[in-house]
């Protein structure tokens, strides 16, 4: 039996891990093949989420639909779940154009655009990719983010439903995840000539790993069905949006077969890492 206060700790570590990965951002010197296969990795990792996240928060809505149907549960928990689950998926995808567009491009000087880099200029191209690597690396933060809070949830609404193994599993195989999520977000940084300071690294590890902790601490107060898939559909929306972004850089820089074979090594890390919760009796 653990505390709420062991639990908190515990959830803030599942959280944390996503530091484990992101290390790799540093490295240096590589190949536009290497660097190709290591953004398509982290791609492939992003598509395991999206999977991961609709799948659990349809199963939920869809459950309250079915029984409302056939007069077990009630039609207006069945309307608010669907709701929350579009609704989620709406705030996630235009959420981030309306972040980006507030806030992102403010960061980048305008000349730094394809549309205004004459032909030949490397100088200057080589630039645009470099902002546009560190762009790209706080979006998927902010997406893991999103998701990482309904997988705190899950935690913390296990525990107060007096499923304290459940609980533990659950912070085992969501922190194991999330070094793989790690990697996600340093994957476009890698063998960029400007090297991520450890003050950016510590910003998105916080961004992308903090809500986790935030997740659960919410999550052991109450439990909620309608909190849960929205919160799931919404870091869903997110992670669509994020990785259109990454896939159209990836095939700016790769083949599209280093492409494809980077995209499935990274679908197989996800779910080799998410099958510790299920073998766990989640």
């Amino acid at each position: 039996m653990i505390d709420y206060w062991q639990l908190l700790l515990l959830g803030a570590i599942a959280g944390f891990t996503i530091f484990l990965g992101l290390p790799v951002a540093a490295l240096q010197n590589l190949s536009h093949k290497r660097k190709g296969f290591l953004n398509a990795f982290a791609l492939g990792i992003l598509i395991f989420l999206i999977i991961d996240v609709f799948s659990h928060g349809w199963d939920t809505a869809s459950t309250a639909a079915t029984n409302a149907a056939s007069g077990k549960g009630s039609i207006e928990n069945a309307v608010i779940d669907l709701a929350a689950l579009f609704g989620g998926i709406a705030i996630g995808l235009l959420g981030l154009i309306l972040y980006e567009t507030k806030f992102m491009t403010k960061s980048f000087p305008q000349i730094l655009s394809l549309d205004n880099i004459k032909e030949g200029d490397d100088h200057l191209r080589r630039l645009f990719h470099e902002a546009n690597a560190y762009k790209l690396a706080m979006m998927i933060a902010v997406g893991i983010g999103a998701h990482n809070f309904s997988e705190g949830l899950a935690i913390g609404q296990s525990y107060v439903a007096g499923e304290i193994g459940l609980a533990i599993i659950l912070i085992i195989g969501f922190g194991a995840h999330n070094t793989t999520e790690g990697f996600g977000i340093a994957g476009p940084l890698t063998g960029i000539l400007k090297k991520p300071n450890a003050k950016f690294l510590a910003k998105v590890g916080l961004i992308g790993g903090g809500p986790t902790f935030v997740g659960t601490m919410l999550g052991s107060l109450w439990v909620s069905d309608v909190a849960y898939i929205l919160f799931l559909s919404m870091a869903g929306g997110a992670l669509i949006y994020v990785s259109m972004l990454m896939y159209n850089s990836g095939r700016r820089q790769t083949t599209n077969n280093v492409l494809m074979v980077g995209i499935f090594v990274g679908l197989c890390a996800g779910f080799i890492t998410d099958l510790i919760v299920t073998l766990g009796g989640a």
